[in-house]
């Protein structure tokens, strides 16, 4: 949830767009070293059209502008922890269902191994310093 110690721009409406076309342009980098640039500029292009997305639907849509970010008060805040249990947990199941796929095929399960590991280990860390602080 942004707050007035945030910078101004984090709690602007043109945060969000801005994001996505920097996320766009972040795929067209790495698309370019990977001598794709056709996926690059498709990327920018999809990329470019959520952030206009965002930023032509925000001042009219509540769901919109909670995704988006600037004003966002308490119950968009509750909303934003629930959206992200849920997603992280639907994660956890796709990487687990993948990697006992993997192991089922005789594979070696990577790399739904390692981030298996790496949310396990950052679950356990953030329960940790979650419980300190509170």
């Amino acid at each position: 949830m942004p707050t007035a110690d945030q910078p101004r721009f984090l709690r602007s409406r043109c945060a969000m767009p801005a994001f996505s076309v920097a996320l766009g342009l972040a795929f067209l980098v790495a698309a370019l070293l990977g001598d794709d640039p056709g996926s690059g500029v498709g990327g920018l292009v999809v990329m470019s059209a959520v952030g206009l997305a965002f930023l032509a639907l925000s001042p009219r849509s509540d769901t919109v502008a909670g995704l988006a970010g600037p004003g966002r008060d308490e119950r968009w805040a509750a909303i934003d922890v629930h959206a992200t249990a849920i997603s992280g947990m639907v994660l956890v199941a796709v990487i687990l269902g993948a990697f006992f796929y993997e192991l089922a095929t005789g594979r070696d399960g990577e790399p739904w191994s390692q981030l298996g590991a790496v949310g396990g280990i950052t679950y356990v860390l953030a329960v940790l310093v979650l419980r300190r602080r509170s």
